[in-house]
């Protein structure tokens, strides 16, 4: 099935979208976690069965089960379902493990882009990008590698959307006249 506005001649064919960066947060966010789950792994292993009581070993291991389910796996699929992507015509935020919360900024519409480092985003070349759309919140790609790049792509697609706008208005608007002249006689 076609579309009949790309048949229509002086009526302006629109380009596809198209997926520019799927982005996460930096993986070095994994690394406190790992850390408690391979601590948890190693007292577990060292400890289990080794423990006077059979009720001190379960909870042993009852113990470490909460340890990697809270420190590890948690903070795990929290750093999963936090995904941003970017597109030629807008920004798709997703984030959420019990509630999915989509947000979607269009490049058309304008914002100012600021990028947030620490010293040790500095150290990874990582940091936080805020994009501010006049909303009551900015939206925050939280600590996104290359964060420089992505400051740059979204500044660069923000204004070929605006040209292309500002280009789609003035032809609207000539046919408009072309039409209204026609009408008029």
């Amino acid at each position: 099935m076609t579309n009949p506005a790309h048949s229509m001649p002086g009526v302006p064919t629109t380009a596809p979208e198209v997926v520019i960066a799927r982005l996460r947060s930096h993986a070095r966010a994994l690394f406190w976690p790992t850390l408690f789950l391979i601590g948890a792994c190693g007292v577990t292993g060292y400890y289990s069965g080794s423990l006077a009581e059979p009720w001190q070993n379960v909870l042993l291991l009852v113990g470490a089960g909460l340890v990697v389910v809270l420190l590890w796996l948690l903070p795990l699929v929290s750093w999963l379902t936090r995904r941003y992507t970017v597109t030629s015509r807008r920004i798709i935020f997703v984030h959420g493990i019990f509630v999915h919360e989509r947000q979607e900024l269009l490049h058309s519409r304008g914002y100012d882009v600021t990028v947030r480092k620490n010293w040790l985003q500095s150290l990874f070349r990582s940091g936080t990008v805020r994009i501010n759309s006049g909303l009551e919140h900015p939206l925050s790609l939280r600590d996104v590698p290359d964060a420089d790049l992505v400051q740059q792509v979204l500044q660069d697609l923000m204004e070929q959307s605006q040209t292309v706008m500002a280009t789609r208005r003035q032809e609207q608007s000539a046919l408009g006249d072309e039409f209204g002249l026609r009408a008029g006689l």
